[in-house]
């Protein structure tokens, strides 16, 4: 256990802790934007910098990377099928890293954070057959 519990303000012996400033604006976070499924949508947010951050509101299509052919495709993105971050997002149609997704080659694995970069990347899944359960 730490010394100093900031989060709460208080120290382990029950006093308060006075912070010396507020968070400034750069410090702050921000409320984390849910990739769902859908016609795709964009938002473009500036960062610190005078950068920006392309977030992606819906998405409709993924770039799928099959590890025997080495190939990507852009394939349309059917269903969420699981979702280990959350099993609510998997109702909602919500897109996370972690996600399988169902595609027209089969089920893929989201390896991108859709809502931070932009885009959707995954990887084929290989379907393991059922050839020695009885």
């Amino acid at each position: 256990m730490t010394r100093w519990n900031i989060d709460r303000g208080k120290k382990i012996t029950g006093g308060r802790i006075r912070l010396h400033r507020k968070k400034k604006k750069f410090q702050r976070g921000s409320i984390s934007l849910l990739t769902e499924i859908g016609k795709e949508k964009k938002k473009i947010k500036r960062t610190r910098g005078n950068n920006k951050k392309i977030k992606l509101v819906k998405a409709e299509f993924a770039n799928i990377f099959d590890t025997k052919t080495k190939k990507s495709q852009k394939l349309k993105i059917l269903d969420v099928i699981k979702n280990p971050s959350n099993p609510q997002y998997v109702r909602r149609g919500i897109i996370t890293k972690g996600s399988i997704i169902k595609t027209e080659l089969g089920e893929a694995k989201v390896v991108s954070r859709s809502s931070q970069h932009g885009i959707v990347n995954a990887i084929l899944v290989e379907q393991k057959s059922n050839f020695y359960k009885k």
